[in-house]
């Protein structure tokens, strides 16, 4: 696993947000490179008055109607002083929310300061909840995996396994049956909240898949649209592994072992790859075993469950 660096600039939020939000760029273009660091959003309220304290660099700034009442209400001077103690610190970018309109010298100043500065009709704790999930994903812990991520009967499942083991055979065939491919080789796993992983598929390798004996394959266009995702929440992993490693197993009590990943607990399922084994189906009912068992239903339990009873049945009739 490599640790993914990850960070999202003010340009990337403006492209993820700008028309889902309504947002339009109004002035200070020359700062979109800017990195952002935090995923709060802030209301200067308290800045526009000189308490500079309060306000942290490379952090969005919405101004809503309380703060644009204020700033109506202020004589010029005063006005270019309450903007100017904003700017004073290296911000990523302003939004003024609501719909108000921008006074020339906050233009002025952003273009000034190459500060980014953004205008939306959405209300303003709407657009702060709204920006803050985007920063939050996008800033998000990340890793690199190595193996193929699919999406297998609505579940984001990640095979891995030594190098030449079969993965990519066996997800192509997955694939052949209706399933989906998110990733290949490389996958981006995020952890989007305390108990939930997503994995993304890299841009440069989105669509493709390498297979040897046969090169990459553009797998949208080999089998259209609906077989490729971009994202998926990782819910299972299932490792393949040589047979000849399969020793000192517990063949009617198969529980899935577990990994950590970014602090996440998941689910592994390790699986013998030996000749005549049709791996496909046997992913597809891990899968289907897996749902099961989240709903509260085992069937080691169950045959463990109607065991005792024999045992205890045939013990009662013995007695008898």
């Amino acid at each position: 696993m490599d640790t993914l660096t990850q960070h999202i600039t003010v340009a990337d939020l403006f492209r993820q947000a700008g028309e889902q939000f309504q947002i339009a760029w109004v002035a200070g273009h020359a700062g979109g490179g800017r990195k952002l660091t935090s995923e709060t959003i802030q209301k200067p309220s308290l800045a526009l008055i000189g308490h500079l304290n309060f306000v942290h660099p490379n952090r969005v700034q919405v101004l809503g109607c309380a703060e644009m009442d204020y700033l109506g209400k202020l004589d010029p001077a005063s006005l270019q002083l309450a903007i100017d103690n904003l700017y004073s610190t290296e911000l990523a970018a302003v939004v003024v929310a609501n719909g108000e309109p921008v006074p020339a010298p906050l233009a002025e100043a952003a273009e000034r300061t190459a500060t980014p500065l953004f205008t939306s009709p959405v209300q303003s704790p709407d657009l702060m909840r709204l920006l803050t999930h985007i920063i939050t994903h996008a800033l998000a812990p990340s890793i690199i995996m190595h193996g193929v991520f699919l999406e297998v009967s609505g579940l984001g499942v990640l095979i891995t396994g030594d190098p030449s083991v079969g993965k990519s055979e066996l997800a192509l065939e997955l694939i052949s049956r209706g399933h989906r491919l998110v990733a290949d080789d490389a996958v981006e796993v995020y952890a989007v909240a305390p108990d939930t992983l997503e994995g993304r598929c890299p841009t440069l390798l989105q669509d493709f898949m390498e297979v040897r004996g046969l090169g990459v394959l553009n797998i949208r266009h080999l089998f259209g649209e609906t077989a490729v995702k971009p994202k998926k929440n990782l819910k299972l992993i299932i490792h393949l592994m040589p047979a000849d490693r399969w020793h000192d197993v517990d063949r009617l009590n198969m529980q899935s072992e577990s990994r950590s990943i970014l602090g996440v607990s998941l689910p592994e399922v390790r699986v013998p790859v030996a000749v005549g084994r049709n791996l496909a189906v046997l992913v597809e009912v891990a899968v289907r075993n897996h749902i099961l068992r989240q709903r509260g239903i085992n069937s080691a339990d169950q045959f463990a469950e109607r065991q005792r009873e024999a045992i205890a049945l045939d013990q009662a009739e013995n007695e008898d």
